[in-house]
């Protein structure tokens, strides 16, 4: 498996972070999460206080963050200036404001070049929505994940203390949209990607067929 790069694609809600790391553990590989990245520059931004509805603002300061991805499929870290910031970036404020920030061009060239740097030589699962298509699309295997509306909502929700499905459905519906329209590295699905649905499939059925996959793509 020396050199393995596993491009794992998706909306919000399809699984793609518990496949992925569970993927990553089975085939003794290292782990990515690209989102969190974008999560961190967005909470950076709001700590300095950057209005985020201004792309020239948050273009200006978005070298100025040291983001540090920790690349372990059992416990993955991510820490901006030195400070852990796995929680905070999951708090709904970031949440809502991600999408915004990860469509500024300026951000997205500086996190793809720092996303591709982690990744180097491979043996490394990694989780996104532009893997397979921009940040490496040579990428051995290339798999989208998606799930129904009603799924993606539940699976959420579930994580989200005092959410409801509903608010979760209608969120994600937002962020789709804004993350498939955005003109800089739109959600889309890669040419050659293998498109899985994980609506009807457990966690340990989706790892099972996305390893299945892995091997007969290398």
């Amino acid at each position: 498996m020396t050199g393995l790069v596993v491009a794992m694609d998706g909306p919000s809600g399809s699984g793609k972070s518990s496949v992925s790391r569970g993927a990553a553990r089975a085939l003794g590989l290292r782990y990515l999460d690209t989102g969190a990245m974008y999560r961190a520059m967005t909470w950076w931004m709001l700590q300095q206080g950057v209005e985020l509805t201004d792309p020239a603002a948050v273009a200006a300061r978005c070298g100025e963050p040291a983001i540090v991805s920790g690349t372990n499929p059992d416990g993955p870290t991510i820490h901006v200036d030195g400070v852990d910031v796995a929680e905070p970036i999951r708090q709904a404020e970031v949440t809502g404001a991600v999408s915004a920030v990860a469509a500024v061009p300026e951000v997205r060239a500086r996190l793809v070049a720092l996303q591709r740097e982690i990744i180097g030589a491979g043996d490394i699962v990694v989780e996104g929505r532009d893997i397979g298509s921009v940040v490496w699309p040579q990428a051995a295997a290339k798999i989208y994940l998606t799930a129904s509306p009603e799924a993606r909502a539940r699976r959420r929700s579930a994580e989200v203390a005092g959410s409801t499905v509903e608010a979760q459905q209608e969120a994600m519906a937002r962020r789709d949209t804004l993350d498939s329209t955005r003109k800089t590295d739109p959600l889309s699905m890669a040419a050659g990607a293998i498109e899985l649905d994980t609506t009807a499939l457990t966690l340990d059925e989706v790892i099972a067929e996305v390893l299945r996959l892995v091997k007969e793509r290398t």
